[in-house]
């Protein structure tokens, strides 16, 4: 049987070059910052956000929610956490109403002054409201508070929207791969840099 890949950029923001917009949420909408008791509904939402999507195809531990909850420990852990990178998206349009989790970010800064966004979900039924591009420029804020000049992420090259909105923030291509589906490994001798940005975007 051959083996599905799915083709996956890297892609890197200079952020002493840009002057990045303000985070804005949409009315009803708040900001929930990071707290290590926030683990679960952090795992909650990722899981909500991936379970059915492409990325769930590539990355076999987001389909479930333990292996979000593990997967939300292990980035907590990391010795470079960065909490102020690390946010939450709860929609509330008044206050005597539950909260509903929505969006998730979580950022690890890496040596060099290097921002590694580790995963930007928004659940299905909130997307189309400009969440994930609040809660992307609020983690790439935090990014800049904590030192960090580069901001580092991966995505899936048919998650066009998502290609999309990173370019349209400055991200450029520095690597191209290919993973494995399901267990999201990447395949050996796949890595290689980008040609033209161009032609990478037309070629899944």
């Amino acid at each position: 049987m051959t083996q599905q890949r799915f083709k996956r950029f890297r892609m890197e923001l200079d952020l002493r070059a840009v002057d990045l917009p303000p985070a804005v949420l949409p009315d009803g909408y708040r900001w929930v910052t990071w707290r290590t008791i926030l683990s679960e509904r952090h795992a909650q939402v990722k899981w909500r956000s991936f379970r059915n999507d492409l990325d769930g195809r590539v990355f076999e531990c987001l389909t479930n929610i333990d292996g979000c909850r593990r997967l939300i420990t292990e980035i907590g852990k990391q010795a470079k956490f960065c909490p102020m990178a690390t946010w939450m998206v709860a929609f509330q349009p008044e206050l005597s109403w539950p909260a509903d989790d929505c969006g998730t970010i979580q950022g690890i800064a890496r040596p060099g002054g290097i921002g590694s966004i580790q995963n930007i979900g928004v659940v299905p039924e909130h997307r189309g409201m400009g969440i994930g591009r609040a809660i992307l420029l609020k983690s790439l804020e935090g990014f800049w508070q904590c030192g960090c000049n580069t901001a580092t992420l991966e995505v899936t090259a048919l998650n066009r929207v998502a290609v999309s909105l990173y370019r349209s923030l400055g991200f450029r291509i520095t690597r191209v791969l290919y993973r494995a589906a399901e267990r999201g490994k990447v395949i050996t001798g796949t890595e290689r840099l980008p040609g033209n940005a161009e032609s990478e975007l037309t070629i899944a």
